[in-house]
């Protein structure tokens, strides 16, 4: 038995080979950002705001720039809120999805701009952190990972029901790092990964956004979508220290 599993779990690794081009993709996301930053930056050139307001009335400068400078800024922050760079993301949705940006003054046209460039962005994003894993599995020594019961187990789990799983958790708003890590990692395909990661963070952003513009919540939205995700980023930060200081005394006493 013992070698029926080691071969498996050789074969497992040894078969982690993919067609996937980093350098490529990364290419086309310089490409993607260029295209967004160049018309952005021109934009606001031609508004002709001052230095100085940029630096020290941030907020107050951005909000007079045009709905397209908001929205290309929008994205292009959001493009680059992946697990390698967790910013958060709520905040700045309901920034751009109250009535004080006017990003269109209207309550539908609003919620799907912002749903549509916001779920664009944040696949852009999360493609990133597909090729980034699929990079990091090159390596022999992370990809002994597959071979682990806890990983066998969560790749039976998801190999249910892959693209709802994806889906459910780009809406719900918790970190979906494992879930993206676990799809690169059995090698879902990219192109039903993207539209469950647009479709997901889609609804998602469309609820934010009606939220803060339906009830003109304005600044409040921001600043409750922010602490919530001070809180889960602190959260997040300080439960493996927790786990170390509850492992302690069972070491000790052992």
């Amino acid at each position: 038995m013992e070698r029926s599993s080691t071969t498996t779990d050789a074969a497992l690794v040894g078969s982690l080979g993919d067609t996937i081009s980093i350098r490529r993709w990364f290419a086309a996301y310089a490409v993607m950002v260029v295209a967004a930053a160049v018309p952005m930056a021109t934009l606001i050139a031609r508004q002709g705001w001052s230095w100085d307001g940029w630096v020290h009335q941030t907020a107050r400068t951005f909000a007079a720039t045009s709905p397209a400078v908001k929205l290309l800024g929008f994205g292009l922050y959001l493009s680059i809120c992946c697990t390698f760079c967790p910013l958060p993301t709520g905040w700045v949705v309901a920034g751009v999805a109250t009535r004080e940006a006017a990003v269109t003054g209207e309550l539908w046209t609003t919620v799907l701009a912002v749903a549509a460039v916001g779920a664009a962005a944040s696949t852009i994003a999360n493609l990133n952190d597909y090729h980034l894993f699929t990079w990091m599995l090159r390596s022999r020594r992370i990809a002994k990972v597959r071979t682990s019961r806890i990983y066998r187990v969560a790749a039976r789990w998801f190999s249910r029901a892959p693209f709802t799983i994806l889906v459910v958790f780009n809406v719900i708003p918790i970190p979906v790092d494992v879930i993206r890590m676990l799809a690169t990692t059995c090698r879902y395909p990219r192109v039903p990964f993207a539209a469950a990661n647009f479709i997901g963070r889609f609804l998602r952003y469309g609820v934010i956004a009606f939220v803060t513009f339906w009830w003109n919540l304005g600044e409040i939205a921001v600043f409750i979508l922010l602490a919530l995700a001070v809180v889960l980023g602190a959260g997040r930060a300080l439960l493996p220290a927790a786990r170390k200081l509850l492992a302690r005394p069972q070491e000790q006493q052992a």
